[in-house]
């Protein structure tokens, strides 16, 4: 009895977003591990080019590439040039996202508002759109948007974040009705609380974090490695009659 291949990337062709570290990193490199070429992406080219290291060190395949996803110039750019190197693409998660505000929703502040709609929306629905249109030109493929438990049950002092990341679960429902007709399935991931630099007020902070982990059945705050597997399997044919998902991964959070 041979061990599935569902879970196989071989040949596949990969982008991962917000990928110099924390979950993106984390996606990026068990992707890699399943066989895509996994183009690893984030606002500056050092700290990818040392994830696509690591994982040519380990002996997968990757490519490091510098976006701002809240500059549609960028966009256009990194796109160009996948289809000039690579000719497709398989698979496209959206994890790259920005909170850079912390505060009571009466005090938010335009630009702070400006930027995370920016980088959180129309980030996340133009790289859809693109990667969409090359996956239509080859038969399909798959996207998957982080988004949060956020965008169901809102965070304290994170109102925009909040609002941005609900926006991301109802645009993940457009793509998934919109682009299944072209064999294009388009799910979502919603990290509870995870540890990373980005959650690091919340995980670094005692009194926030032990109220948190009351909330959590699992008493305990995420590894990124976590969220990777929920990631591959959407990215697979373990899923490929998954699509428009909002998928949970928070320790029973929302439960």
């Amino acid at each position: 009895m041979s061990k599935t291949q569902l879970f196989d990337l071989d040949g596949k062709i990969a982008f991962v977003s917000g990928a110099s570290r924390g979950i993106g990193e984390a996606i990026a490199k068990l992707l890699a591990q399943q066989g895509a070429h996994v183009i690893v992406s984030s606002r500056k080219l050092e700290g990818c080019q040392h994830v696509a290291d690591a994982i040519t060190a380990a002996g997968g395949k990757a490519t490091a590439v510098a976006c701002h996803i809240g500059e549609m110039e960028q966009i256009s750019q990194v796109f160009a040039g996948i289809k000039e190197k690579f000719g497709r693409l398989d698979i496209l998660v959206n994890n790259a996202a920005t909170n850079p505000q912390f505060c009571n929703v009466l005090d938010t502040d335009l630009g702070a508002f400006q930027k995370t709609v920016d980088v959180n929306i129309r980030g996340y629905f133009f790289m859809s759109v693109e990667a969409g249109k090359l996956m239509r030109e080859n038969g399909g493929g798959s996207i998957i948007n982080v988004a949060s438990i956020n965008g169901i049950s809102p965070g304290i002092f994170q109102g925009i974040y909040s609002v941005t990341k609900a926006a991301v679960i109802n645009m993940t429902k457009v793509f998934a009705k919109e682009c299944a007709q072209f064999g294009i399935r388009c799910n979502a991931l919603l990290p509870g609380l995870t540890d990373t630099k980005f959650a690091s007020a919340l995980v670094k902070n005692d009194a926030i974090l032990k109220q948190a982990l009351t909330q959590i059945p699992l008493k305990r705050v995420a590894d990124p490695s976590e969220m990777a597997g929920a990631v591959l399997y959407l990215a697979s044919d373990a899923s490929s009659y998954t699509t428009g998902v909002a998928l949970n991964v928070d320790g029973g959070f929302l439960s």
